[in-house]
C-alpha cells in the first residue's frame, strides 16, 4: 500500500516499466505510489539501466539487517539529533532529482552530499569516504560540477581544498544557464542571414531566437530579484 515497503511484485513492475521506457511518474501512478518512492528505489539499486527486481529486494533486506544492528529498537532520535537513515534516504532522493535534470549519477551523488552538509563544503577525502568512491572519481565529477557553476573551490584553515555550495553558487549556476540559453538565440539568429530572410527556415530560426531571448532575460531578472530579496547584501 502507499507509504509501506515495496513488495517484490511492485519491484518487478518497476523493472517492466523501465524496460518499456516509462518515466518514473508513470510507473509510480500505476503502482499508486509517490514518484519519489520509485525514484529512490531505482537510484539506490543500480539506476534505470541496471535495476533488477531480485537484486533490489536482496539489497533492501541487507540494508534492513544492517539498520537493526546499528539502531536501538524503539529509541527515537533525541531533540537536536537526526534520523541518520532518513537523512541518507533523502540524500538519495535529492541526488535522483539532479540525475533527472541531466547530471551523471556519480556527479549527482557528490553535489547532493555537499548540499547535505551543515558546512556546505567537503574535501575530496571526505567525499571519497562518505560516498565510498575513489579520489579519481571525485576529481572528475568535481571538475564537471565546477565547469557547470554548481560548486566552487576554496582552501580551509589547513590549506586543504574544499568543494563548496552556497547561495552565490546557485545564483552563478543559474546565470550560467541563462547565458547558455541566450547563446542558442544568438546562433539561431545568425542562421537567418545564412539561409536568407523571408524563407520558412529563417522564420523558424527567428522564432527560436525570440523565444530564447524572452526566456533567458526572464531567468536573469528572476535570479537577480530572488538574490536581492532572499540574500540581500549590506
Amino acid at each position: 500500500m502507499p507509504g509501506g515497503r515495496l513488495t517484490q511484485q511492485e519491484r518487478q513492475q518497476i523493472t517492466t516499466g523501465l524496460a518499456g521506457g516509462l518515466p518514473y511518474a508513470e510507473i509510480a501512478r500505476r503502482l499508486d505510489r509517490p514518484t519519489s518512492t520509485v525514484t529512490r528505489e531505482v537510484m539506490r539499486n543500480g539506476g534505470p539501466t541496471a535495476y533488477r527486481a531480485d537484486l533490489a529486494g536482496l539489497a533492501t533486506e541487507r540494508r534492513a539487517r544492517q539498520r537493526k544492528k546499528t539502531t536501538t529498537p524503539g529509541a527515537p532520535p533525541q531533540p537536536g539529533e537526526r534520523d541518520t537513515q532518513a537523512v541518507q534516504d533523502y540524500e538519495e532522493t535529492f541526488a535522483a532529482v539532479f540525475v533527472q535534470g541531466g547530471l551523471p549519477k556519480m556527479t549527482a551523488r557528490i553535489v547532493a552530499a555537499i548540499y547535505m552538509t551543515d558546512t556546505g563544503g567537503l574535501t575530496a577525502a571526505e567525499l571519497a569516504g562518505r560516498l565510498r568512491i575513489s579520489p579519481a572519481s571525485v576529481s572528475k565529477a568535481v571538475a564537471f560540477l565546477e565547469a557547470q557553476g554548481l560548486v566552487r573551490r576554496e582552501r580551509d584553515d589547513r590549506r586543504r581544498e574544499r568543494y563548496v555550495v552556497d547561495d552565490d553558487v546557485l545564483y552563478q549556476s543559474t546565470m550560467a544557464s541563462a547565458r547558455a540559453t541566450a547563446h542558442l538565440g544568438v546562433i539561431a539568429r545568425q542562421g537567418v542571414g545564412v539561409v536568407g530572410a523571408g524563407t520558412p527556415v529563417a522564420e523558424r530560426l527567428e522564432n527560436i531566437a525570440r523565444f530564447v531571448d524572452f526566456v533567458s532575460e526572464a531567468i536573469v531578472r528572476a535570479a537577480d530579484q530572488a538574490r536581492d530579496i532572499l540574500h540581500p547584501k549590506g
